[in-house]
């Protein structure tokens, strides 16, 4: 990711647990035995799959976890330094990959998270039936003025959410030869505000989103077709003319926690639930206000059968 993907805005913290647990990529400086140091991306949905896999250690098998708040690249940086052992929900990201697992040998891929990730250009649904043609690119040139706004002068703003996230979208606006420019709203908030004002109040809004989120169980967006997306039209990040792929997302952890983080481990690689289970533990957190332990604990109080499955005997 988001790539691509925004709301966490959560200060590092220990959730109290007691057992054996994992260890970092290098030597670290000492820890609590039984601790995993789980870190936590900037979005909700992350913060979702963060809260219920901390909460089930907690619960369920003993452990103290560290929240680690890091962005997403940062986080790797975690596995070599030793203070990270799992990153939770990755999007995609082979260049980290590469970097990490193949070269460094320092993290492995411990299975998919269940979830699938859409990346993707979208405006309000009200536009795009006030204007049927403008969810194909290729019709967006006549409609930029109506997106320009003091930010994006002669151009139309094209709107982004927090730089780190997984984007291409400055090399597609100028590899499409599309008259916008992109203006970062800054997080995954700013994000969906802007959303459901434009929505709310029928503004203009061409803008990055993703799925899984909770937004779209209460706004409607409609996705841009962009060039479809191929095998390898992606690979040189400045020559990208294409759509984002589809993500099968997936979990990332230290090598070093994946040969001692013992039944932690295991739950982390057993750890596999649906877009709509995220979505509603993001939507207690985001909108109902709930902490995160307590939207994770009301989602695990409901949803027994499908934890129970990941807890190793």
């Amino acid at each position: 990711m988001m790539r691509f993907r925004l709301l966490a805005g959560v200060l590092t913290a220990a959730l109290t647990l007691t057992a054996c647990g994992g260890g970092g990529a290098a030597e670290p400086d000492a820890v609590p035995a039984g601790t995993v140091r789980l870190a936590l991306n900037r979005w909700v949905g992350y913060e979702a799959s963060a809260a219920v896999v901390a909460y089930l250690l907690k619960h369920e098998l003993g452990y103290t976890v560290e929240l680690v708040k890091s962005d997403e690249a940062d986080a790797w940086k975690g596995f070599e330094t030793g203070t990270v052992d799992v990153v939770i929900e990755n999007w995609a990201h082979p260049e980290l990959k590469k970097e990490y697992i193949e070269q460094k040998n320092v993290a492995v891929t411990a299975g998919e998270t269940g979830n699938k990730g859409v990346i993707g250009w979208y405006v309000p649904e009200w536009m795009a039936q006030k204007y049927p043609d403008i969810t194909d690119y290729r019709n967006l040139a006549k409609y930029r003025g109506l997106f320009r706004t003091d930010k994006s002068g002669d151009l139309g703003q094209f709107l982004a959410g927090d730089p780190s996230f997984v984007t291409n979208d400055e090399a597609l606006i100028k590899n499409l030869g599309l008259p916008y420019k992109v203006v970062y709203a800054g997080s995954e908030d700013a994000l969906i505000a802007e959303a459901r004002k434009a929505g709310e109040e029928r503004t203009p809004l061409l803008m990055y989103f993703y799925e899984p989120q909770w937004l779209f169980s209460r706004l409607k967006l409609v996705k841009v077709n962009l060039p479809p997306y191929a095998i390898g039209c992606d690979t040189d990040p400045k020559k990208i003319a294409c759509d984002y792929p589809p993500y099968l997302l997936d979990k990332i952890v230290s090598r070093r926690f994946a040969s001692t983080g013992g039944k932690a481990y295991e739950l982390v690689k057993n750890f596999k639930w649906t877009n709509d289970d995220q979505n509603a533990v993001a939507y207690d957190i985001a909108v109902n206000k709930l902490s995160a332990e307590a939207a994770a604990r009301k989602w695990a109080e409901a949803n027994k059968i499908v934890w129970q499955a990941w807890i190793p005997t």
